[in-house]
C-alpha cells in the first residue's frame, strides 16, 4: 500500500535535515555529533550517500546503526560497526591524521566566521543557561576537512555579533590570535538553519547567505542575524523536502520522534 505524505505540513526540522543530507552527497567520512547531525547522516545513508562512513566520538568508525541513536555510545551505534577505537586512536589517528571529510556539529551560537559556543549563554559568572561544553568539537572543527553546522533557530541570540563564549574557534579566529597550532581544516563551510543556508569557502572570510527556504526573504534572514550578513549575488530558493525524504524521516529513521519536532 502506498503511503501519502502531506508535504504541506513539513516542519522546519525536516527541512533543515533534508537540505543538510543532500549536501553530504560524495562525502566519504563524516564525524557526526548527536541530534540533528545524526538525523541528517541517517537520511543521507538512505538517499544521497548510501556509502558514507559514519564516525562517532565514542570511537565507533564505520557505524551501521539499526535504529535511531540516542547518543554517541548507544548500542545501536556500536553493533555492526566496522571498528571501535580508543579515544586516543580516534582523535590522534583518524581525526588529527586528516581522515575526516566532514565534521557535522550543532551549537547554541555561531558567529560570522564560524566560531561556535556550546558552553553557556549569558554572563561568565552568572550564566542564564549552562550548556554541555566542548566535547570533541574543538578537535573536530580544527582537523576535519570542513564543518557542517545545524541550527534549529536563526535569530539574534543564536547568531550574535559576539559570542557569549567561544568554545570552538574558527580557523579565522585561531589565526587572528596567533597562538598555538593552527587548524588544518577549512572550518565551517555550511550552516543549515530554519531560514536558509549560509556558506563560505573559508578558512578566511565570513559566512554568506546563499539560499533561503520557501516563504523566507533575504531581509528576514538579515534582520535575524546579529551582524551585517553578507549575501550572495544569486540567492537560491531551497528545494523543499520530498515526500520520500519526509516519509523516511517520520516512518523509518525517527519513528519515536527523538529529534523530529
Amino acid at each position: 500500500m502506498t503511503t501519502t505524505i502531506d508535504t504541506g505540513s513539513t516542519t522546519s526540522t525536516e527541512t533543515i535535515v533534508a537540505v543538510a543530507a543532500r549536501e553530504l552527497a560524495g562525502k566519504r567520512r563524516v564525524f557526526a555529533g548527536v541530534g540533528l547531525p545524526t538525523l541528517a547522516v541517517d537520511l543521507a545513508r538512505h538517499t544521497s550517500n548510501p556509502d558514507v562512513e559514519l564516525i562517532y566520538e565514542s570511537g565507533v568508525c564505520g557505524a551501521h546503526p539499526s535504529a535511531m541513536a540516542e547518543g554517541i555510545a548507544d548500542s545501536v551505534v556500536v553493533s555492526g560497526a566496522e571498528s571501535v577505537l580508543s579515544m586516543a586512536a580516534l582523535f590522534g589517528y583518524v581525526l588529527q591524521g586528516g581522515n575526516v571529510d566532514v565534521g557535522f556539529l550543532g551549537a547554541a551560537q555561531i558567529d560570522r566566521t564560524g566560531s561556535l559556543n556550546t558552553s553557556f549563554i549569558g554572563d561568565w559568572k552568572n550564566p542564564t543557561v549552562r550548556l554541555p561544553g566542548a566535547g570533541g568539537a574543538v578537535e573536530i572543527i580544527a582537523n576535519a576537512a570542513e564543518i557542517f553546522v545545524v541550527m534549529r533557530r536563526h535569530d539574534l541570540s543564536s547568531f550574535p555579533a559576539e559570542l557569549d563564549f567561544c568554545t570552538s574557534p574558527s580557523p579565522a579566529r585561531a589565526h587572528a590570535s596567533g597562538k598555538g597550532i593552527m587548524p588544518a581544516g577549512a572550518g565551517v563551510t555550511k550552516v543549515f538553519t530554519n531560514l536558509g543556508v549560509l556558506t563560505h569557502q573559508g578558512p578566511g572570510g565570513e559566512l554568506e547567505l546563499t539560499s533561503v527556504h520557501e516563504g523566507i526573504s533575504v531581509d528576514q534572514v538579515r534582520e535575524s542575524t546579529g551582524w551585517d550578513l553578507a549575501v550572495a549575488e544569486h540567492v537560491t530558493i531551497t528545494t523543499p523536502p520530498s515526500s520520500t525524504e519526509i516519509d523516511l524521516l517520520r516512518n523509518t529513521i525517527d519513528k519515536v520522534r527523538l529529534y523530529l519536532r
